[in-house]
């Protein structure tokens, strides 16, 4: 199948951009699906490169286009076809760059899924494969017979490399855990396989399911990257993503029973009747505790329309990896569909977080996991947060919920945490644990930063006053005074004053704000005032 081909296929819709002749006429091996800024990696000769452009921002768009594209080009890539679905459009940033290192370059029209485009090749190239370069054909019968049966990655991955022998063969995550893997292959951990991955001496096929966040994604990786044909690989990998999707299709009873968990912990007065154990049952949880709860929180960007919800697929994914190193019958994150919670709790949430068990008033998302090790999420965290790029992954987290009577206290503090996550490094992934909230400084950034700013205006008043420098240089001398520990002497020698010249100060603060410094709660109150601004 030649580039000209794919873009001539009248029902993907693709928009020509840039390509010169003989380049339309290239061979396509293959097609691999990346937002990575550097996806040099991972791009084989002669593949078809498909992009959402998460990676591109018009802040310095120019030079990441230069980046991804010159990355392309020395890979050896057939060709780019740059999703509109992010941005609109196809940034002319990336246009001209493609023109730059002769890269030819399509649109994605933003209602064609990935996995049309990727369907399209691997199946017109299997078409006129052998049976020696692609799955036997009792093979392919017995994976529908096991898709029809609704059978999970490790039945599917067992039967593909069946007839190979002792082939060894994984599913990994974005964040590295192993979603399944062939008899006998050793066990992998998350960190060391994120490295085989990387370093691209074994071999990856991506599975493209649709509907998943991308938190979920899977790839299927061997060792030996001559233990298979590379397109079978790449048949055995679409087989998956049916798998995953009709999974994702399936209607839950725990996903009703995660609605259901999620307003009864809004509303205290039905905590005490036994129902929230009983919904904890229905969500595959035990009765006893102790229990995490955990909130995430994934900013502002919204899922494609082949992406599942943002937060709720990266607490998903946590849970994964709690049933990796915990109790592997007592770890569970429940998928909830947050428009249901939302209205049952009366109010609406941010469009970037969404709920594992229920959406709570301010939209706060959280997962109940069990028997998970203390200090976990700290480990895993990171490698989650880490797999979609450009999403910044806020979490938090409070101290371990004894029973089910102490779970909605237990949110509480992690919602509290999250407020403190986003506050405290805006910019970059962080899980808190409200437990490390141990000063009055790191207790205040869980605080709304509406209500902060209110509070130091209020408490503060005319000392905020920067158009009246005489008002304002008290503002100094307060936090200096406060600082000293109300020491008269010290704080005169810290601004190079007189002490009388302090006392006076001190007296005129005291008159501005109605406060009495000689009183250690207004100096609590003024303190904190100060850390709120």
């Amino acid at each position: 199948m030649h580039v000209e081909h794919l873009l001539g296929d009248a029902s993907l819709g693709l928009r020509l951009l840039w390509a010169e002749d003989a380049l339309l006429r290239r061979e396509i091996s293959g097609v691999t699906v990346t937002d990575l800024e550097d996806p040099a990696r991972f791009v084989r000769p002669g593949e078809v490169v498909l992009s959402g452009l998460v990676w591109w921002s018009p802040d310095g768009g120019s030079g990441k286009a230069e980046r991804f594209v010159s990355a392309l080009k020395d890979a050896g890539a057939a060709a780019l076809l740059a999703g509109e679905e992010t941005h609109g459009t196809v940034p002319d940033d990336l246009v001209e760059a493609c023109v730059r290192h002769g890269v030819p370059v399509a649109g994605v029209p933003a209602h064609i899924m990935f996995r049309s485009i990727t369907d399209t090749v691997y199946l017109r190239q299997w078409g006129g494969l052998s049976r020696h370069h692609a799955l036997p054909e009792n093979a392919r019968v017995r994976l529908s017979r096991l898709l029809a049966q609704e059978a999970g990655p490790h039945a599917v991955l067992a039967e593909a490399f069946a007839h190979l022998g002792r082939t060894a063969a994984y599913v990994f995550t974005p964040s590295g855990r192993t979603v399944a893997a062939t008899e006998g292959a050793p066990p992998v951990p998350p960190r060391e396989a994120l490295a085989l991955v990387a370093d691209g001496t074994g071999v990856t096929a991506s599975v493209d399911a649709s509907g998943v966040s991308p938190y979920e994604r899977r790839l299927l990786y061997l060792p030996d990257p001559d233990a298979a044909p590379p397109r079978m690989l790449h048949e055995v990998a679409a087989v998956l993503a049916h798998c995953q999707e009709a999974a994702a299709r399936r209607p839950s009873a725990r996903l009703r029973a995660a609605d259901e968990l999620g307003a009864l912990l809004s509303a205290p007065d039905a905590r005490e009747d036994g129902t929230v154990e009983a919904a904890l049952r229905r969500c595959g949880l035990p009765e006893t505790g102790p229990y995490l709860v955990l909130v995430a929180d994934a900013g502002t960007r919204r899922p494609g329309p082949d992406e599942g919800p943002l937060a709720e697929g990266a607490l998903t994914e946590l849970a994964g990896h709690a049933v990796t190193v915990g109790d592997a019958g007592g770890a569970a994150v429940v998928a909830a569909r947050a428009e249901e919670a939302v209205a049952e709790a009366g109010a609406e949430g941010g469009p970037g977080e969404a709920a594992a068990v229920g959406r709570l008033p301010d939209g706060g998302a959280f997962a109940v996991l069990s028997g998970v090790p203390d200090g976990w999420a700290d480990e895993v965290w990171p490698l989650v947060a880490g797999c979609v790029p450009g999403v910044v992954l806020h979490g938090g987290t409070g101290a371990p919920a004894a029973g089910p009577g102490e779970l909605g206290a237990a949110l509480g503090q992690a919602r509290y945490a999250l407020t403190s996550a986003r506050t405290t490094v805006p910019d970059a992934s962080r899980l808190t644990d409200a437990r490390g909230l141990t000063t009055l400084d790191a207790l205040l950034t869980g605080v709304p930063a509406e209500v902060r700013t209110a509070y130091a205006r209020t408490v503060l008043g005319p000392l905020l006053e920067t158009g009246r420098p005489p008002v304002a240089v008290l503002l100094g001398t307060l936090e200096t005074f406060l600082a000293c520990d109300g020491s008269w002497a010290r704080t005169a020698q810290a601004l190079h004053l007189h002490v009388n010249t302090v006392h006076y100060r001190v007296e005129r603060i005291e008159r501005l704000t109605g406060r009495d410094l000689s009183r250690l709660r207004d100096r609590l109150d003024l303190w904190a005032a100060l850390l709120c601004r």
